[in-house]
């Protein structure tokens, strides 16, 4: 029990691994509750459960399906088309895209609804980076005066 203390992350796993040790070295329910914060009831349930199988890895939260993706329509190859086309092909009068911009394009593109929030986190998890451009001054050509003729002679 106690390297699976020291091995689990999750803080909830953790909480009913303790209330079950504490339970083994003999603490009443309450005061194991106390200690963990749960219920005395849901110690039971927890003391419960390891018997069953006496693995501490049957503690842990079963997966869960979560909340369903938004803009589903908007997939990560249709991210990618529409960032390799360049905006002011599209009639955007600008030459890069920037964040806001390709998720306007996109809703209205595929009749989906997605926030920059959500673009970029979706780059994020397929790994494109967002880059600003970075902007270079011109320097002078040192034979301009010889290009030009005579009026940059003087």
């Amino acid at each position: 029990m106690a390297a699976a203390l020291r091995r689990t992350t999750a803080a909830s796993t953790y909480c009913r691994i303790q209330a079950v040790w504490l339970i083994a070295t003999g603490h009443a329910p309450r005061a194991a509750a106390q200690i963990t914060g749960l219920s005395p009831r849901t110690i039971h349930r927890c003391v419960q459960r390891y018997l069953a199988t006496r693995r501490p890895g049957d503690l842990a939260d079963a997966p869960r399906s979560g909340r369903p993706p938004g803009s589903a329509r908007i997939t990560a190859a249709r991210i990618r088309a529409a960032l390799r086309r360049k905006p002011w092909r599209l009639g955007y009068a600008t030459n890069g895209w920037t964040v806001a911009l390709l998720a306007s394009y996109l809703s209205h593109r595929y009749a989906c609804p997605i926030t920059p929030d959500t673009l970029r986190r979706r780059m994020r998890a397929l790994g494109l980076r967002w880059k600003r451009p970075r902007y270079v001054y011109a320097t002078k050509d040192p034979h301009r005066a010889q290009k030009k003729g005579a009026l940059f002679a003087a």
